[in-house]
């Protein structure tokens, strides 16, 4: 029961959607991804159409490519470039590095967009980020470029 004392927001007690739970009962069992998980998957999305000319070369950010074997884990690696205020640290060409970097071959160099998202969610299907929104994606693994 839902009562109200003072203000205008209810008063639900200690539940699921306190702040002393990170893993939502109802969000698993309805399948239903945390926003910050949607967040790093859609960004991911944007990266893959930016970098395989799904979108104008005129009005995408620019990315700088790393053609080294050091980057981890992908032919299409990404360069990250030193900034010196936080306000750049946090665009999104720098903000999605790290993890484009760590996703396999077989994700990033897939066909079309929607064979992409299938790989990406296969890949990241035993990821804590999911339904915990205090995690972060872990790594892949090996970090070999043979």
């Amino acid at each position: 029961m839902v009562r109200k004392f003072g203000g205008s927001a209810p008063f639900l007690g200690r539940g699921a959607g306190s702040p002393s739970n990170t893993k939502s009962p109802r969000a698993e069992a309805t399948l239903l991804p945390t926003l910050r998980y949607r967040h790093t998957r859609g960004d991911m999305i944007e990266m893959y159409k930016i970098l395989s000319g799904k979108y104008d070369t005129a009005v995408t950010p620019r990315v700088n490519r790393e053609y080294s074997c050091i980057t981890r884990g992908n032919d299409l690696g990404l360069q990250k470039t030193r900034v010196t205020y936080d306000l750049r640290k946090y665009y999104f060409t720098n903000r999605v590095l790290n993890n484009w970097n760590s996703l396999p071959n077989y994700v990033v160099l897939s066909d079309t967009v929607n064979m992409f998202k299938s790989r990406l969610d296969k890949f990241w299907q035993h990821q804590d980020l999911i339904y915990d929104f205090k995690a972060v994606i872990s790594g892949t693994g090996s970090r070999s470029c043979y």
